[in-house]
């Protein structure tokens, strides 16, 4: 089985520099990338093959295209994803982004090796089954949605397979943004679970997974699902909730227990200190 680590500094999928004051608005849409860059460099050594997805850094003409912000530069960053995977023909994969968006390339390209046997476990505190044309127009709160192959019809045409439904599971779930979205996910029948119902064991997760029948599974870790008052990893500040650092840990550990790990992402890092620091080097004399 070969596992291959893939580098996805994916930023553009985000429209996040208003939630993030205190750090200069092109840098914070830009964190993301920085924050891929600083996984990279934090996860253990591996004998994996390593493989970096091409991403822009130009931040100079950000456009809306169809309900999806950037929307061209993600197709192009796109289709270098799924070459690289169809090059390097992974069995496993740990991505480190980058956006949630990352993931839908990666979980398209396995869901298409696997066929039906595949399930996934979305942890994250939104359910990132945005629309084009909803209030939002980043991509990354549609990922999700684009694994189900719903989605902007250029995005989707590109993606070779799709999980259904009744595969997926949210876990860690507690902001569904606007009401709209927390109706749609009872109408896409999506199975989820809160903080609260986690926070002790994972069987609630475990059981789901034992039921859906697949023998591999894919998981998706967006950072923000942990509580910011245990650690500040991700956009959000306020003390509102989440899972803590042990616990995501436990249950990520728990679920690649009961079924075959295929997939692995981390995602959506804002690292603020770094950025702040990086801009006062940049002000430093003799730095350049």
């Amino acid at each position: 089985m070969k596992t291959i680590r893939l580098i996805y500094p994916q930023w553009q999928g985000a429209n996040i520099a208003r939630w993030i004051p205190e750090i200069p608005a092109d840098e914070a849409s830009r964190g993301y990338y920085l924050g891929s860059m600083l996984l990279a460099y934090l996860a253990p050594e591996t004998t994996c093959e390593t493989f970096t997805v091409p991403v822009s850094t130009d931040i100079s003409n950000r456009e809306e295209t169809d309900g999806v912000l950037d929307r061209d530069i993600i197709i192009k960053q796109t289709k270098a994803a799924l070459d690289t995977l169809a090059i390097a023909n992974p069995d496993k994969v740990v991505t480190l982004g980058g956006e949630c968006s990352v993931s839908v390339p990666v979980f398209s390209f396995l869901a298409s090796k696997y066929q039906d046997d595949v399930a996934i476990v979305w942890i994250d505190a939104h359910p990132d089954i945005t629309q084009p044309g909803d209030d939002y127009n980043g991509y990354h709160a549609m990922a999700l949605a684009g694994c189900m192959g719903r989605g902007d019809e250029k995005l989707m045409s590109l993606l070779p397979a799709q999980v259904s439904s009744d595969r997926i599971c949210l876990a860690g779930l507690r902001e569904c943004e606007y009401p709209y979205i927390e109706k749609r996910v009872d109408d896409w029948g999506l199975t989820h679970f809160s903080p609260e119902q986690l926070s002790a064991d994972s069987k609630p997760v475990t059981d789901w997974l034992r039921n859906t029948g697949a023998s591999k599974v894919m998981i998706h870790f967006d950072m923000d699902v942990m509580d910011p008052s245990d650690i500040l990893a991700a956009v959000a500040d306020g003390p509102d909730g989440g899972l803590k650092l042990t616990e995501v840990v436990r249950l990520i550990n728990d679920i690649a227990n009961e079924k075959e790990l295929v997939a692995l992402t981390v995602a959506e890092p804002m690292p603020r200190l770094a950025i702040r620091l990086k801009a006062m080097l940049a002000n430093l004399p003799l730095m350049k």
